[in-house]
């Protein structure tokens, strides 16, 4: 499809074609037009225009937009092209709603169990955290941070919950919502898993518990915060999180 008059002043840096797949580095430069703002939401544009502006073939920037589609992050029109789409605050509510009723569980299970092997596999993680926060290295951080929250999956030994709290996290990365940016540093960000692996190590599961349900909280709220200033809706997040989220 040629470009159409509406997508005409779309600018994209060719992709280094080097590292990650093809696809990957298309949906990395979607997210960041998104948020520069050189790609508006609403607006259609073309697989086309994408493809000859990173010097791809079409074939991973339509696998890029299944993705991003299937992740709420663009609209796919058969035969036109595709519209950004901004996640709406229900949609981040109801995915940490879901993580924490299968990641608290999980915490609570491996805490109680006392397990010397995972203790020292967090600590090095936090280790890993801490010293990514010093280098500044964000993408690093966040893929510590997923570890970080694995590991405790892995040595709950509930495959489902893992495979599914893993999507959910995908999801978020490629909707490209963090909260470094606004309203936490990633010290603080490492700081709120600092008690989460300390009741841990030291096998006490209410605290772990307290401490995971504290920071999915956290992080949910303030993604969903940025999501309804980010679209201008008038949307009580925290009657919203309350609706969906918390317990009677």
């Amino acid at each position: 499809m040629p470009p159409t008059r509406e997508s005409a002043e779309l600018k994209l840096q060719p992709l280094p074609h080097a590292g990650r797949s093809l696809a990957e580095q298309v949906i990395s430069e979607v997210r960041r037009a998104v948020h520069t703002g050189a790609m508006l939401p609403g607006r259609l544009y073309s697989v086309y225009q994408v493809a000859e502006q990173l010097n791809v073939s079409r074939s991973p920037v339509r696998e890029a937009l299944l993705r991003l589609a299937d992740a709420g992050l663009v609209q796919v029109e058969r035969n036109r092209g595709f519209r950004v789409v901004l996640p709406h605050p229900r949609e981040i509510v109801e995915i940490f709603g879901v993580r924490l009723a299968l990641e608290l569980p999980a915490v609570r299970r491996v805490a109680a169990r006392g397990q010397a092997e995972l203790a020292g596999s967090l600590r090095a993680t936090m280790d890993e955290m801490a010293a990514a926060v010093g280098a500044g290295d964000e993408e690093l951080f966040f893929h510590l941070d997923q570890t970080l929250h694995d590991h405790i999956l892995v040595a709950a030994g509930n495959s489902r919950a893992r495979a599914i709290v893993g999507g959910l996290r995908d999801t978020m990365r490629i909707l490209g919502s963090s909260t470094d940016d606004r309203s936490r540093t990633l010290r603080q960000v490492h700081e709120e898993h600092e008690p989460i692996v300390a009741a841990v190590v030291a096998a006490d599961a209410g605290a772990a518990v307290r401490a995971m349900r504290a920071h999915l909280t956290s992080t949910g709220l303030i993604l969903a915060r940025q999501a309804a200033r980010a679209q201008g809706e008038p949307v009580e997040v925290d009657a919203l999180w309350a609706s969906i989220v918390d317990e009677p």
